[in-house]
């Protein structure tokens, strides 16, 4: 799995809004995004984690050094930053797999702290797909020795296709050769 890499050096326009945004390519095919608020992956929200996602048929993976400014109790990383790391790598390995939805229920095991700038690996991956839910599991492991510090199960829920093109098309996110 690669870094997200920018792609091109001229910018795209948005048809709808008139302005100028960079198109950003992750990891996986040919999947772009623009870029955006999200608190766990958007890079232009100020205050956010900056998660660099890495993308595989199914699953989703993200490494980082969680910096002190999401810390809970002295040296160690607040719990719902981490729930927020496993949501988010749980649904872009539905998004990848073009089943775009909202968590409707999630339960976190937390089994070791993690500290401030302890490496961390988060993966995600589909555990069961059934028409318009979703199952999915995550985990958190420290990036040196694999120890698994928290784990997660979450249920989403579909969204319908025109909450879909418009996520899409908000986003500026299309798999491969699809344009709308």
């Amino acid at each position: 799995m690669s870094d997200p890499v920018e792609t091109g050096s001229t910018p795209t326009t948005a048809a709808e809004s008139g302005q100028t945004v960079r198109t950003a390519m992750l990891s996986y095919q040919d999947l772009r995004i623009r870029p955006h608020n999200c608190f766990a992956c958007g890079e232009l929200n100020e205050i956010g984690l900056h998660l660099k996602l890495n993308l595989e048929p199914g699953r989703c993976s993200a490494e980082l050094e969680v910096p002190d400014r999401f810390e809970g109790w002295e040296g160690i990383i607040h719990g719902g930053i981490l729930c927020t790391i496993m949501d988010e790598v749980m649904a872009w390995a539905l998004a990848q797999n073009d089943s775009w939805g909202v968590t409707a229920r999630m339960s976190v095991d937390f089994r070791k702290p993690v500290t401030v700038g302890q490496k961390i690996r988060a993966e995600g991956w589909i555990t069961e797909s059934r028409r318009r839910i979703h199952v999915t599991a995550a985990k958190i492991v420290d990036a040196d020795t694999g120890i698994e510090c928290a784990s997660a199960q979450a249920t989403y829920v579909s969204a319908s296709e025109a909450r879909k093109r418009e996520l899409k098309e908000r986003y500026g996110v299309f798999l491969g050769e699809e344009r709308r």
